[in-house]
C-alpha cells in the first residue's frame, strides 16, 4: 500500500471544518435546540437577577423568566403568532410568487444564457461574473443555470472549463449580496434588521428602508466583475493548466422563439416600471411624501413592487413562448414556487420561536449592553470591530449556510450591540452581507456545493470538495480584501451613504 500525501495546513483545517460541519444539526433543529437554550438562559440569569440599565431609557432592564407561570403562558400563547409575525416570512413568500413566474416561464434562464453568450470572447469572463452577480435576482437559479453554462461556455472556446465553471459560481455565491437592481434577500434581511433594532430604538428602526445597502451594493457589481476576472485570468485558470480532458461542449444560444419572448418581456418591463413610477414620481402619487422622499410609501412597499416587476415580465415571456397557455399555467407555476419554499417555512417556525423568545426575555439588549460596555472598556471599537465582525460572521457561514438563518441568530446579537457602540444598524447589515457572501464558495455545506462538484466532475471525475475548494479559495480572500477596503474607503467619504438614508453611525 502506497502510504498517503500528507496534508498541507490549509488543507487539513477545511477538513476539520467539514467534519464538524456535517455533525451539527439541521437548521430547523439547530432554531428549535437555540429556542430551548434561550429558556434555560432566561431561568438561569433571572434567578441570578441579572440586570442592565437601558441607554435609550434609563431603565432597568431584567431578565424576564419563560419558565415561570407568566412565562410558561407565553410559550404556548404566542406560538403561533410567533410564526406567523417571524419577519422575513411574508416577504420571502410574496416576493418568491413574481420571481418563481419568471423563473419557471424559462425568462430568467434565458436571460442569462443571452447575456453570456451574446458578448465577444475577450470579454467571455467577465460576462460570466457579471452574469453570477445579477443571477441574484432569480434566488437559486444561477446555480443551475449559470454555473453549468460557464463550463460549457469556457470548453466551446477552448478553454479550461473549470475556470468557467469557477467564474461563474464565484459571481453565483461569492456575489450573491451584490445587485444593480433590489432582490429578495434585501427585504429579507431588512426585516430582521428592522426587528432587531427597534429593540433599542423602535424610533429609528421605523426609518430603516429595504434599500439601506443599495448604493454599495450597485457599485460592487462592477468591483466585484473586475476582481472576479482577474483573479479567473490570472489566477485560476493558470494553475489548472491545459485542458485535456477531450469533452466537447456546444453551447446552447437562444432561440428565435426566446428572443421573441425577452423582447415582450422588456417591453411589458418598461410599461410596468413606467406606471409604477406614476404612484411615486408626480407629487400626487399615492405612494410619495411631498416633504421627505426617503419617507414615502414607496420605500416600505417595495415587496410587492418586485413582485409585480416580475410577475409581469415573466407572464408575457411565457405566453409568448407558449410556457403559460392559461391561468392554470400561472397557478401551478406558483404553487410550484411555493412547494420548493417547504423547507423554508418550517424552518421560519422554529427560527420564530427563538428569535420571538430571545426579545420577549431582554436577553438581546442584556447582551448588547454588557458587550458594548465590555468592548467600550478594553477599547475595541472602531475598523477593527467591524473587520472583526466581518471575520466572525464569514466564519459562522462555514457552518450554517442559509443567509436568513444565520442574521436571524445573529441580528438580535450584534444590531443592539453595535447601536450600542455607535454603529448604525445597516453598517452592521452590511458587513454581515459581506462576510456571508464571500465565504459561501468554500463552505461544503452550503446546499449548492454537492451540486457544483456533480457538475465540475463532468470534466475531470477526480474533482472533489478539496478541489472545489482550493479553486475557489482564491475568490474568496480576494473578494474579501477588496470588498473590506471598498468599505473603509467608502467610510472615510465625509458625508457617504451606503443606502438611501444610510450612514455608518447610530447616534441614538
Amino acid at each position: 500500500m502506497e502510504p498517503q500525501e500528507k496534508k498541507g495546513l490549509t488543507m487539513r483545517i477545511l477538513d476539520w471544518i467539514e467534519r464538524v460541519g456535517n455533525k451539527l444539526p439541521h437548521p430547523v433543529t439547530l432554531f428549535a435546540i437555540f429556542a430551548l437554550m434561550v429558556i434555560v438562559a432566561s431561568w438561569i440569569f433571572s434567578t441570578m437577577n441579572v440586570e442592565v440599565e437601558d441607554p435609550a431609557t434609563g431603565e432597568t432592564l431584567q431578565v424576564v423568566n419563560l419558565l415561570s407561570n407568566d412565562g410558561i403562558q407565553y410559550i404556548f400563547e404566542s406560538m403561533v403568532e410567533n410564526f406567523v409575525g417571524f419577519a422575513p416570512l411574508g416577504t420571502v413568500l410574496v416576493t418568491m410568487l413574481g420571481i418563481g413566474i419568471a423563473e419557471r416561464s424559462g425568462l430568467i434562464s434565458a436571460m442569462l444564457r443571452g447575456l453570456v453568450t451574446s458578448v465577444p470572447r475577450s470579454l467571455m469572463t467577465a460576462a460570466l461574473v457579471f452574469g453570477g452577480i445579477m443571477s441574484s435576482m432569480a434566488a437559486d437559479a444561477g446555480y443551475v443555470v449559470l454555473t453549468p453554462l460557464g463550463a460549457v461556455l469556457f470548453a466551446g472556446l477552448g478553454r479550461h472549463p473549470l475556470a468557467g465553471l469557477a467564474a461563474a459560481f464565484a459571481g453565483v455565491s461569492a456575489g450573491f449580496s451584490a445587485n444593480l437592481l433590489l432582490t429578495s434577500l434585501d427585504p429579507l434581511l431588512g426585516d430582521l434588521t428592522i426587528q432587531a433594532a427597534a429593540t433599542i430604538d423602535p424610533a429609528y428602526a421605523d426609518t430603516i428602508l429595504y434599500t439601506m445597502n443599495y448604493y454599495f451594493m450597485f457599485v460592487s457589481v462592477f468591483v466585484l466583475t473586475i476582481v472576479g476576472t482577474f483573479v479567473t485570468d490570472k489566477l485560476v485558470e493558470p494553475r489548472l493548466g491545459e485542458y485535456k480532458g477531450g469533452v466537447k461542449e456546444e453551447v446552447d444560444y437562444i432561440s428565435p422563439i426566446e428572443k421573441k419572448g425577452m423582447i415582450g418581456a422588456l417591453i411589458a418591463f418598461v410599461i410596468t416600471v413606467g406606471l409604477l413610477s406614476l404612484l411615486v414620481v408626480p407629487s400626487w402619487g399615492p405612494l410619495r411624501d411631498p416633504d421627505d422622499f426617503l419617507a414615502s410609501p414607496f420605500f416600505h412597499s417595495l415587496v410587492p413592487v418586485i413582485l409585480i416587476m416580475f410577475f409581469i415580465p415573466g407572464y408575457v415571456y411565457g405566453k409568448i413562448t407558449k410556457e403559460i397557455k392559461s391561468d392554470k399555467d400561472v397557478a401551478n407555476q406558483m404553487s410550484e414556487t411555493m412547494a420548493s419554499m417547504g423547507i423554508y417555512i418550517v424552518l421560519a417556525f422554529t427560527a420564530g420561536q427563538f428569535v420571538a423568545y430571545f426579545n420577549h426575555t431582554n436577553l438581546g439588549k442584556v447582551i448588547a449592553v454588557s458587550g458594548a460596555e465590555f468592548l467600550d472598556s478594553i477599547g475595541f471599537t472602531g475598523i477593527g470591530l467591524i473587520i472583526a465582525f466581518i471575520f466572525v460572521a464569514g466564519f459562522i457561514n462555514l457552518f450554517i449556510g442559509s443567509s436568513s438563518a444565520k442574521w436571524a441568530i445573529m441580528a438580535p446579537v450584534f444590531v443592539p450591540l453595535m447601536m450600542q457602540l455607535g454603529y448604525s444598524p445597516e453598517l452592521t447589515t452590511l458587513a454581515y452581507r459581506i462576510a456571508d457572501s464571500t465565504t459561501n464558495i468554500i463552505s461544503p455545506l452550503m446546499p449548492y456545493f454537492a451540486i457544483v462538484i456533480a457538475f465540475a466532475q463532468k470534466y475531470d471525475k477526480k474533482v472533489g470538495i478539496g478541489t472545489l475548494i482550493s479553486t475557489m479559495l482564491p475568490y474568496s480572500i480576494v473578494f474579501s480584501i477588496v470588498w473590506i477596503i471598498m468599505l473603509l474607503i467608502w467610510m472615510l467619504i465625509p458625508g457617504a451613504e451606503i443606502g438611501p438614508g444610510a450612514g455608518f453611525y447610530y447616534n441614538g
